[in-house]
């Protein structure tokens, strides 16, 4: 996308500039250089593009919504689109033209796509059962002290107190239906909840870009392509690198092809940002950017969403014996998982639960996954095994923790102003 005179950077980026050229991080770059043959940090051209796409959204889905789920009320709205998910656009006999378009794009295949690399990504991701959730769980509590992520969050109260579990399984939910086999294809259900999760996020979206506590010209607009195109990589590349501390040995081409599934992924969330990473130099190079331009600029306002995180899972009274066993065993697992991943210091500035011993007893984990792991990326019956295994596990980890319910992916109608809740 060519960068236009009006483009916009959001006063948060300003910390980047001054950071890049400190002596430590150009100490850094020339390190990297030295042994990897590469500037750590992006060219100015990707830069701009990144810097500028905090203020690109999803004008496709967000012409939907204004014309029909703000137009025509939430309960209409879902169902013309559930209408159109299950039977095509074409049997809605209203369907306006903002619908028509949307879903036009969302059944064109983008040029780039390459479904055998997206089944391969599919699979290189899925084979790290349940842990892969938990670290990124744990993962994006590193990012809750930024505001352009904390306050969509923040500001709807769905991932803080008692909400904060449910909102969590709904998101495993959406990594389960989308990285099964074939889940992206046509009529699936990870196809499906691909489709709902954008036209929730653009509600949202719109919501909260008129809402008085949102500070556009410091974090840019909510849930941005550039926010996006990060929880993309979140999901890709850095489970690729964390996921070697239980043992899995995920090759260069793991890592592309799993950055390949997510952005395809991504497309069908009308995550289409002005730069996509195309190598693991390109993706470190982004994710170096994200950490240098990081302010820490919601320090006390994320401490809600982090400190509900390990206690959402803390297992509930009146449930059946054998459910209350395995989620007792289970809160301990997250609280492990929490402390392993997440930097000492971190973890002590919050009030969090104590997560020892637990958190000695996830690299356990390493002597039984690692020479399976190994064997599978050289016996592909090995690799089979390994696959319906982990497909088990995802599959039990949630039925325990959901039961009967099931994922609504459903937009927020309520907004919070200061901790109080405000009807938009």
């Amino acid at each position: 996308m060519t960068v236009q005179a009006a483009d916009r950077i959001p006063t948060e980026f300003d910390a980047y500039w001054d950071r890049a050229q400190s002596p430590a991080v150009q100490r850094l770059r020339n390190a990297v250089r030295r042994v990897a043959g590469f500037d750590l940090l992006p060219d100015d051209e990707h830069l701009m593009q990144l810097a500028h796409g905090y203020y690109d959204a999803d004008p496709v889905a967000e012409a939907f919504v204004d014309e029909v789920y703000l137009a025509r009320g939430s309960q209409e709205g879902r169902r013309l689109l559930d209408r159109a998910i299950e039977h095509g656009v074409h049997a809605v006999p209203d369907a306006t033209a903002s619908m028509v378009r949307l879903f036009e794009e969302f059944e064109q295949d983008p040029v780039w796509l390459d479904l055998a690399e997206v089944e391969r990504g599919a699979r290189a991701f899925r084979r790290f059962g349940p842990s892969v959730f938990s670290f990124a769980g744990v993962e994006t509590l590193l990012a809750y002290t930024e505001n352009s992520v904390v306050q969509p969050l923040l500001l709807t109260g769905e991932y803080a107190g008692n909400t904060a579990l449910k909102r969590f399984m709904e998101t495993a939910r959406f990594w389960i239906d989308v990285s099964e086999p074939g889940g992206l294809a046509s009529g699936s259900p990870g196809r499906a909840t691909a489709m709902r999760v954008r036209v929730m996020h653009v509600f949202i979206r719109r919501h909260l870009s008129e809402h008085e506590d949102w500070d556009a010209d410091a974090w840019g607009v909510p849930i941005s392509q550039s926010d996006a195109l990060t929880t993309l990589l979140a999901g890709c590349f850095t489970p690729g690198l964390a996921m070697h501390l239980l043992g899995y040995r995920s090759t260069g081409d793991d890592m592309r092809a799993m950055m390949h599934f997510w952005r395809y992924v991504g497309h069908l969330m009308g995550v289409q940002p002005r730069w996509y990473p195309q190598t693991l130099r390109e993706a470190t190079q982004v994710m170096a950017a994200v950490l240098l331009k990081k302010t820490n600029g919601a320090l006390a306002d994320g401490a809600e969403l982090i400190e509900s995180y390990p206690r959402a899972f803390t297992p509930k009274l009146g449930t059946p014996w054998r459910k209350r066993v395995r989620d007792e065993v289970n809160y301990r697992v997250q609280l492990g998982y929490t402390r392993y991943f997440l930097p000492g210091p971190f973890y002590r500035r919050y009030t969090m639960p104590n997560p020892w011993p637990w958190a000695l007893l996830v690299g356990l984990q390493v002597p039984v996954n690692l020479p399976v792991d190994l064997l599978a990326h050289r016996v592909p019956a090995v690799a089979r095994a390994q696959d319906r295994y982990a497909r088990w596990r995802r599959a039990t980890w949630f039925a325990n923790e959901m039961g009967n319910q099931q994922a609504e992916f459903k937009a927020v109608e309520q907004f919070r102003r200061r901790g109080l809740a405000v009807v938009r």
